[in-house]
């Protein structure tokens, strides 16, 4: 699939604690051709060739979190699920139908499909509830989801979300939205994605306001 870059940090400048995730954005520039040549031969069929001779042939999704350092790409986590929020600019800019690429998988006829991507990026802005990752209130009521509706190319994914017994929608956890947009380049899908975020309101509400700033600006 395509790559995407997350940002971990809880503050600006990436400051403060690790995090899930406060956005995403793809593709990243700086996973270029020979980075994923590289990954290919040496990270990601080597991994599953292993576990193939292993007795233990896998079926699914691999995320492979990699960190670029001087020494080349490394391998900072797997994880047998999309990533969070990672998966949230990937899947909006995916051609394919997802479902057949899923049967695909179970089916073992995976080679037949012909995966694609729009020629396009995509921004994710994580909406989280203040004090987060530490601490922070929950229950706070949200308000203006019916602005997504008929918005192609903007997306509100929930996180830490539920209903409370009035059938209100209120936070119900740290990281509480991903608002995502999609654009020609990078520049106008941030530009898309932080115009969205406006949308979204509740009493408790922070984001990080560089997701993507510094390719933008590069």
């Amino acid at each position: 699939m395509t790559s995407a870059q997350d940002h971990k940090r809880a503050m600006d400048g990436d400051q403060g604690l690790n995090t899930g995730g406060m956005g995403t954005f793809s593709p990243s520039p700086f996973y270029t051709k020979e980075v994923d040549e590289f990954c290919q031969k040496y990270i990601y069929q080597p991994t599953v060739d292993a576990m193939a001779s292993e007795g233990r042939p896998f079926k699914g999704i691999i995320f492979f979190g990699l960190m670029l350092t001087a020494d080349g790409p490394k391998v900072l986590e797997y994880n047998a699920r999309f990533g969070d929020p990672e998966a949230q600019v990937v899947l909006p800019r995916m051609k394919n139908d997802i479902i057949e690429v899923m049967e695909a998988c179970v089916n073992g006829t995976l080679d037949q499909i012909d995966l694609q991507f729009e020629d396009n990026a995509a921004v994710c802005v994580v909406l989280a509830s203040e004090g987060y990752p530490v601490k922070y209130e929950k229950g706070i009521p949200m308000y203006g989801f019916e602005n997504f509706k008929d918005k192609d190319g903007y997306y509100c994914f929930h996180a830490g979300t539920k209903f409370d017994e009035n059938g209100q929608i209120v936070t119900n956890g740290g990281r509480v939205l991903g608002i995502t947009a999609t654009g020609s380049d990078l520049k106008e899908a941030r530009k898309n994605a932080y115009a969205a975020t406006e949308w979204i309101t509740f009493a408790n509400k922070y984001m990080r306001q560089d997701i993507g700033k510094a390719i933008d600006e590069a």
